[in-house]
């Protein structure tokens, strides 16, 4: 059977608050606070041993997603389980030899170092393998590396996608359309004190076990309106990596959580924009640099999209100062996993629509030449060229899409209309989270407006979608109940033609046509059909839909001539709504 293209979603119209839900009690795996795991390899480990405890104390302050094994099996079998996460790696002296060879060429092993007695014998063998990144026999140098490790992984992973010119909008990366859709829905959002509230309960069950970021969460949770949100972004906390990890997987949850930050983050940008580029005399033309390693198959994709469309779908961190991004473009391409790529950025202040600021004077740590871009910033591909010789390392030159970028804006215009442009606020992030498949945050969003909400037509609106959320979980018993109970109360406030009932009768058939009840999905089909036909064209592609229903249910019930029949009706009315290529034309 097949849906309306409406697939359900209404206009509501309360405007009140949704929370981010602070009684679910599910523990949030660790790995999705952090793009960054750390591993200690070491048959000496011993719980019990205060050293021991001291130096797993002391990782933990650079990378608090840390795991200790004695087991070199159980390490190799553990590393191949993770999937969205960059490795760095500690190994002891007496295992390295043995145990570097096997994971050394697993893309997710980013960094390796060896923690030893005997620094320069380790050096000799050490040699052979660029993932190695040092000989330590102290664990303070070792942290000290490892924090550059860490900082060089949370650059490198950052979310990137690419759109050729020619790319039609069902081919796009997910990423691209989402990010910029729920930033604008997070931007129509009026957040309250209790959502920060509740995101910091959030951080307490998840990071409960971690004595130093939870004395973060004391902090943040102390002094958050003490600082601007850039300071926060910037702070060396849980904030930012907790924020660029679920912007990088669409982690929608997380993202909903901290909903309120990219709010504010985002408009604290904007702020600084206006003060620093609103005299356009002064606003001329500029460069940025940016220095961060790519996989293989992401600067492939890039070569290929020459003249075509680059987004940073995080906030986006960039200098003014050429040889430190460099210095960084160089390290990463030491990988061999990674190629190293210097982005060469030309800003137009005038032209674009974009907020970015100079944050050198308000950021945590006051970095020379640091300019910040706001989540979703899209450039177009310019020149890509080898530096020195290196097929490793690269300039990619880039230059700031503006307002007048027809591609841009025909793209975007396209995105928002597969998005639910009519809708706001909650509502219209709950119907987004629906098409993302991320069901039990939609579902978690529309249970709070339905206990918040008095208006009746709303009401009717939120029980549907809840219906809708069931259905593609495959509880066909839950969604039954929700569409009926959005049925019941628009058969009380609607005239009998009004398109919401056939809407409702609609997705009722649905659901009995999942549970193979081929009777009582043909009454309620019959049932949209007959409100369709009051109150659609009789060549409205609706009623074409019905009747493929309605055809889909004789056919199921063995009833051939009567199938054919309303499937013959369906395409007389189809090929009078639809263009050729419709693929609704194919279901007649």
């Amino acid at each position: 059977m097949a849906t309306s293209k409406t697939n359900g979603t209404k206009k509501i119209h309360s405007t009140s608050d949704v929370s981010t839900s602070a009684t679910s009690n599910r523990c949030m795996n660790m790995q999705r606070m952090q793009n960054v795991l750390l591993i200690w390899l070491d048959h000496n480990i011993d719980d019990d041993n205060a050293d021991c405890n001291n130096t797993i104390k002391q990782l933990k302050r650079v990378v608090n997603n840390l795991n200790t094994f004695t087991d070199d099996n159980q390490c190799i079998e553990f590393i191949q389980t993770i999937n969205n996460n960059k490795v760095c790696m500690i190994v002891s002296g007496s295992l390295g030899q043995h145990i570097v060879p096997h994971v050394h060429d697993m893309s997710q092993v980013d960094t390796i170092f060896i923690f030893c007695n005997n620094q320069e014998w380790h050096k000799q063998w050490a040699k052979e393998w660029p993932k190695i990144k040092g000989i330590f026999t102290d664990i303070t140098s070792i942290c000290e590396a490892l924090k550059q490790a860490a900082h060089q992984c949370e650059q490198n992973v950052i979310s990137i996608s690419f759109v050729a010119s020619n790319k039609k909008l069902d081919q796009l990366d997910p990423s691209f359309m989402y990010t910029q859709i729920l930033k604008e829905i997070l931007l129509t959002i009026n957040f309250e004190d209790k959502h920060m509230r509740q995101f910091i309960t959030y951080c307490r069950e998840v990071l409960d076990d971690d004595e130093n970021e939870i004395k973060n969460v004391d902090h943040l949770q102390r002094t958050y309106k003490n600082n601007i949100p850039i300071w926060w972004y910037t702070w060396d906390a849980f904030l930012y990596r907790m924020l660029n990890c679920a912007l990088r997987s669409m982690d929608a949850d997380i993202i909903v959580r901290m909903g309120f930050f990219i709010n504010h983050l985002y408009r604290d940008i904007q702020r600084l924009h206006s003060e620093q580029f609103d005299d356009h005399q002064l606003s001329e033309t500029f460069t940025v640099f940016r220095g961060q390693g790519l996989s293989k198959e992401d600067f492939t994709e890039m070569t290929k999209t020459k003249g075509g469309l680059l987004s940073f779908n995080n906030f986006l961190s960039t200098s003014k100062n050429r040889n430190v991004s460099l210095k960084f473009a160089r390290q990463t391409a030491t990988n061999p996993d990674l190629v190293g790529v210097l982005f060469v950025m030309s800003i137009n202040p005038t032209d674009s629509t974009t907020p970015f600021a100079s944050v050198t004077d308000v950021s945590y740590f006051h970095t020379e030449d640091e300019v910040l871009f706001s989540m979703h910033t899209v450039f177009r591909i310019g020149d890509i060229q080898l530096i020195d010789g290196n097929n490793h390392l690269y300039q990619v030159n880039l230059t700031l899409t503006s307002e007048n970028d027809q591609d841009l804006r025909t793209l975007n215009n396209q995105i928002r209309q597969e998005t639910f442009p009519d809708e706001e606020g909650w509502y219209r992030l709950g119907l987004l989270l629906i098409k993302m498949g991320q069901f039990t945050k939609a579902q978690e969003i529309y249970q709070i407006l339905l206990n918040q909400t008095t208006n009746e037509d709303d009401k009717a609106n939120i029980y549907h979608q809840l219906g809708r959320i069931r259905y593609f979980q495959g509880e066909y018993k839950e969604a039954l109940l929700s569409y009926e109970k959005a049925l019941a109360i628009r058969q009380q406030l609607l005239p009998s033609n009004h398109p919401d009932l056939g809407m409702s009768y609609n997705s009722i058939s649905m659901v009995y046509y999942k549970i193979a009840d081929y009777p009582k999905a043909l009454v309620s089909q019959e049932k949209a059909l007959t409100s369709q036909q009051q109150s659609l064209p009789s060549n409205h592609s609706d009623l074409g839909m019905s009747y493929i229903n309605i055809g889909s249910v004789y056919y199921s019930m063995g009833d051939y001539p009567k199938s054919l029949s309303y499937y013959e009706k369906a395409l007389a009315t189809n090929q009078q709504s639809l263009p050729s290529n419709h693929p609704h034309l194919a279901l007649s």
